[in-house]
């Protein structure tokens, strides 16, 4: 069994000789252009899951739309959060944030919705949400030991995601499904 710690002076000339890295060192597991990649799509995800629960929090309408309304402020003031710590991971690592609005619904996993309908809206959004959940699922998976960081980030991302998931189900079975939702 090898010792599970370099000598301490073995350490300070890596740190020493590979400064340019940042946090980056000898002991991180993950294909580093890879795991940007993953990032910057999921940067693209929550961006355009963002715009899509503020584009229905503005133009929900009809009998139950108040509380919808509502629910669609709060997951988008909270998909901006998770788009926030992604874009700052990915500077950590060195890499650049792609912003790019050309091609941000090309590289998202879930998609934009421009549903008029409030069930449309709810369920579209719940879509989003399990798309998101089975891929952040896939990358903690994916990313194991090799990025223990950047893990825990995708981690806290797919904890809210499920709750998001669960909030819109609930407002599922609120609403009549026989009737429009206006």
């Amino acid at each position: 069994m090898a010792d599970f710690l370099t000598d301490i002076t073995t350490l300070r000339d890596r740190a020493r000789r590979e400064i340019e890295k940042g946090p980056v060192t000898e002991a991180y597991g993950a294909d580093l252009e890879r795991v940007l990649q993953v990032l910057n799509e999921a940067l693209a995800t929550e961006i355009v899951c963002t715009l899509r629960y503020k584009r229905h929090y503005y133009t929900a309408s009809g009998l139950y739309s108040e509380p919808v309304a509502a629910e669609f402020l709060e997951h988008a003031a909270q998909e901006q959060e998770h788009a926030d710590k992604v874009a700052q991971r990915i500077v950590q690592l060195g890499g650049k944030p792609d912003f790019n609005p050309e091609t941000l619904t090309q590289r998202a996993h879930a998609g934009y919705d421009a549903s008029d309908d409030l069930l449309e809206m709810i369920k579209e959004d719940l879509v989003a949400e399990r798309v998101a959940i089975a891929s952040y699922t896939e990358i903690t998976k994916w990313l194991g030991d090799g990025d223990p960081t950047t893990r825990r980030v995708f981690e806290e991302l797919l904890a809210q995601e499920e709750e998001h998931a669960d909030d819109l189900r609930g407002l599922l079975e609120r609403i009549p499904q026989d009737k429009q939702a206006d």
